[in-house]
């Protein structure tokens, strides 16, 4: 099937009678009782069995992971409390002391924190790659203890679109895990484990989910036996996800193919008209002509995404006096909801990096990250360009939809 109707049709189980339930039950319950102690114990022998204890399985849940394992096409999956929650079990369930990570240069902020951690806690190696060429990773990687490639599809916020074939295909080659952060792109835009990825993480809180109301995270396996390796993990963190947030989840990824459409043509005629503008001296958007990814983009997105990122000439000072003069889009840190946001990375999300290091991450001090949301498309011009051209605004005054 077509993505748009794997989207529409959740993976669910039957009820006793036979039947299926068109939206799946939420089953709220923490334990599961059984009639013998030999059969309890015989389901504690793994993840796929009957359920015992929704930290290591329920029903609810389960239906996310097999609707995401469809989605992404993969051969299992598991769900996480957060997408932070994904990206550390599965760091922490595959890495030793003493190991090496080629990682690429621009990734998420909070990947860069849980990299910084184990380096320092675990003796982690951590080596910085820019993502663009392969055999920049093959001499990183040429070392017997390297274990793990960690990319982003689309690179948060800068929006480079890595060589995910000619990288995959390297790791493979060497016999080193590949772990892509799919969450900016969802399957919508693009599959990585069909570029020959290993392992795909979401921020299920994202777009996936879709509607800024529910946390969570995902770890899609190409190969069952990793995901195996990697669950028992997740259930002694505590990692797991909600039944409820699945629940959310699960609400929102049948509108998943649809919203996509509107963030990705919305985003894209901002980045358009930006290019333009005087007050900006970059725009960054994979599918924008003259950005560096824009000719890889093409070969592995299907679009450009919904998030935008455009530098000012003011600044830092200019970035943050930006997104406080928004009306229609509000200052959040988050991204992938129905609605725009903004935020300034220095300050929030890249915080932890210094200059240098924001510098070599692309990210300059009046960069402006926007979320573009699903508004109308004249309405989210017409505040982006007031805010570059009006004083700043009294926050009290932030017009509120209905």
């Amino acid at each position: 099937m077509e993505l748009n109707t794997r989207a529409v049709h959740i993976v669910n189980e039957p009820f006793p009678s036979g039947s299926w339930p068109l939206s799946v039950p939420l089953v709220q319950s923490s334990a599961f009782a059984f009639e013998s102690a030999a059969e309890l114990a015989a389901a504690m022998a793994g993840p796929d069995g009957r359920y015992v204890y929704s930290r290591r399985g329920n029903p609810t849940v389960r239906a996310l992971e097999r609707t995401l394992t469809g989605l992404e096409g993969g051969a299992g999956a598991i769900a996480f409390a957060s997408g932070m929650g994904a990206i550390s079990g599965v760091l922490l369930a595959l890495l030793r002391p003493g190991d090496r990570v080629v990682a690429q240069r621009c990734l998420y902020g909070g990947t860069h924190a849980v990299l910084g951690d184990l380096a320092e806690r675990y003796g982690i190696e951590v080596v910085r790659i820019s993502g663009d060429d392969p055999a920049e990773f093959e001499a990183a990687a040429v070392h017997p203890a390297t274990r793990l490639l960690v990319l982003e599809t689309i690179a948060n916020p800068t929006g480079q679109v890595p060589d995910l074939p000619g990288l995959l295909a390297a790791a493979r080659a060497l016999g080193v895990t590949s772990v892509v952060d799919n969450s900016l792109a969802s399957p919508v835009l693009c599959r990585p484990l069909e570029h020959g990825a290993d392992i795909v993480v979401h921020s299920t809180t994202k777009y996936l989910s879709g509607h800024s109301d529910v946390l969570g995270g995902a770890a899609v396996f190409a190969d069952d036996a990793l995901r195996l390796r990697v669950w028992p993990r997740t259930v002694e963190l505590g990692a797991c996800a909600d039944p409820f947030a699945a629940w959310l989840t699960l609400r929102g990824i049948p509108t998943l193919p649809l919203r996509m459409r509107e963030h990705c043509a919305n985003a894209a005629a901002l980045a358009e008209r930006l290019a333009g503008h005087p007050g900006v001296t970059a725009v960054h958007y994979p599918r924008l002509p003259g950005h560096p990814s824009y000719e890889r983009a093409g070969k592995v997105l299907s679009a450009g995404g919904g998030l935008l990122s455009f530098e000012l000439a003011g600044g830092r000072e200019a970035g943050r006096a930006f997104v406080e003069r928004v009306r229609v889009a509000r200052l959040a840190l988050s991204l992938g909801g129905v609605e725009s946001l903004v935020t300034h990375p220095a300050s929030t999300s890249h915080r932890e990096l210094d200059e240098e290091a924001l510098a070599a991450a692309g990210i300059a001090p009046g960069l402006v990250r926007m979320s573009v949301g699903i508004e109308d498309a004249e309405d989210l011009r017409v505040d982006v360009e007031q805010a570059l051209g009006q004083p700043p605004r009294d926050p009290a005054s932030q017009l509120l939809l209905g």
